[in-house]
């Protein structure tokens, strides 16, 4: 994909959450840098099959404090399959959201089960096919 083409991904994708793509380098790494609020910052260095480099993407960070939050893009980035900057961006976005301060994600989809089940410890329950003498 052109470069141009991935900078305006990436600037589409920060319009929808709190990271800032403050720089973009195609001439040596062909780089996006992001960083939001408080101090969390990556960057993405995007494939670029047309002169013979890197084939996916690759993810990373700067700052010690963000490093662990980024083993899950990294996993979903070295798993089968050719991925997309924005679905790189949305996995990187996920991992990040407790330094946020946002909810995990299965949290938002999921409420917790609770069953509206009211027993009566007093209650004489019969076993089926059991004499009770």
């Amino acid at each position: 994909m052109d470069f141009k083409q991935l900078v305006d991904a990436a600037e589409n994708w920060c319009s929808g959450n709190p990271f800032d793509l403050i720089f973009a380098e195609e001439l040596d790494e062909r780089r996006l840098d992001f960083y939001a609020e408080p101090g969390i910052s990556f960057y993405v260095l995007c494939p670029d099959a047309a002169t013979g480099g890197a084939d996916t993407f690759h993810v990373w960070s700067e700052s010690e404090d963000c490093l662990p939050f980024l083993q899950m893009a990294q996993d979903y980035i070295s798993s089968c399959g050719k991925k997309t900057l924005v679905e790189v961006l949305d996995k990187v976005f996920r991992s990040f959201r407790p330094l946020l301060g946002l909810p995990d994600m299965d949290e938002e989809r999921f409420e917790p089960y609770q069953a509206d089940v009211e027993e009566d410890p007093e209650t004489d329950h019969q076993q089926m096919g059991v004499s009770q003498q």
